[in-house]
């Protein structure tokens, strides 16, 4: 039988699980929302810089990415707001892997308490699987699910189906990033020696790496063709502790979204984040990622934009001061490997463009969670006015 591939930890290789059939519906993007994305990125093709790390910054970033958009390529803002269709209050965060996350996750635990609801984040681990077996999938629902609500839940792994069995859908979040700078960001991290300082510490017999591995910088390991920088279409094998594939954490589970770069991971990726997602973020826009998360679902998010920028330690967490710079030459021999994964993140930043410019419409009231007390509903529809 075939093993189930697993992206570990870098002290960690793969770990045998029985793979199944269970497949998951394959998914395909609408042609209309196809259409209007590309003609978005014709109209809207500049690279925002990255934000300033100022409150003040976030009311002029927020005007110029109004200005930016075009307003009758935006679909109906109903398909933007996929908080209303989640069955139960339950925030769950699949954390994609150096897209600020630990940010968010210390956000999210200041917020449980401003805000009154549960804050929940898997343990760590010495083995940190992202794909789950089925059975190992219905072990996590029940686990989350069991949280009362209103409650947060967070975790490194790929997008579940909770209603596959039997549970009430969540409000799915994530954020990403820019893809090539978040594999330049995750070659260093495992590099740090702060990391195995806390892995040590968490799993004593954990073995130290190879001095040479650690002391390969990423502009040789991508010029000198080692395999770790190499980034081939359609593998699947990618050993120790490779988190290249932004796009597994929204296809799910299945063996098509393991492939790398590959058109049917991407397909299902962008169904998922369409149907799924409440809001996806923008590590590089972090003014409209918050900004998003706040008014699209205020029950966990309220208050979110002022607590960010006002702490002034997030911009500390978990930053690596021992990457050196990579230069635009490299990074652009590692862009032509990653075309899917940097449509995909593309695809992202138009969505949250869009559900921004929802927003700013006077006309558009979102409407409350299913299952939300009066408190909580009046929370969804007393919007102020961008």
């Amino acid at each position: 039988m075939q093993r189930l591939n697993d992206d570990v930890t870098a002290f960690n290789h793969l770990t045998d699980r029985t793979q199944t059939d269970r497949i998951e519906h394959a998914y395909a993007s609408a042609q209309e929302y196809k259409e209007a994305l590309e003609a978005l990125r014709r109209n809207t093709g500049a690279e925002r810089s990255k934000p300033q790390r100022t409150l003040e910054s976030e009311v002029a970033r927020s005007e110029e990415v109004e200005q930016e958009v075009q307003e009758e390529l935006y679909p109906e803002p109903w398909e933007l707001n996929n908080t209303a269709r989640s069955e139960v209050e339950l925030l769950f965060f699949n954390r994609v892997p150096k897209v600020g996350s630990q940010t968010f996750m210390e956000l999210l635990r200041r917020l449980a308490i401003r805000n009154q609801f549960g804050f929940h984040r898997d343990a760590v681990q010495r083995v940190e699987t992202i794909r789950l077996a089925p059975a190992d999938q219905q072990v996590l629902v029940s686990l989350v699910s069991a949280h009362t609500p209103p409650a947060s839940y967070i975790k490194h792994v790929c997008y579940t189906n909770f209603t596959r069995f039997g549970y009430p859908s969540p409000i799915y979040v994530n954020v990403v990033r820019d893809p090539v700078e978040r594999v330049i960001s995750w070659y260093y991290y495992i590099r740090a020696p702060w990391y195995y300082v806390e892995r040590k510490r968490a799993f004593p017999d954990l073995p130290l790496p190879d001095p040479a591995w650690l002391k390969k910088d990423f502009e040789t390991c991508v010029l000198s063709g080692d395999r770790e920088c190499r980034y081939l279409e359609g593998e699947t094998h990618e050993g120790i502790g490779d988190h290249r594939r932004q796009t597994l954490f929204f296809c799910g589970h299945d063996p098509q979204c393991t492939p790398f770069n590959s058109l049917e991971a991407l397909q299902r990726a962008k169904r998922v984040v369409e149907q799924q997602y409440a809001v996806v973020g923008v590590l590089e826009d972090m003014n409209s990622t918050l900004l998003a998360f706040e008014r699209y679902i205020p029950r966990f998010f309220q208050g979110s934009l002022r607590l960010y920028w006002e702490l002034n330690t997030f911009n500390r967490i978990n930053r690596n001061a021992f990457k050196p710079p990579v230069s635009e030459a490299v990074k652009q021999i590692v862009r032509a490997n990653f075309t899917r994964e940097i449509e995909f993140y593309e695809f992202c930043k138009q969505r949250l463009y869009m559900q921004l410019k929802a927003l700013r419409d006077t006309s558009i009231t979102l409407p409350a969670t299913t299952s939300n007390l009066p408190h909580i509903q009046n929370n969804y529809y007393n919007y102020n006015h961008v």
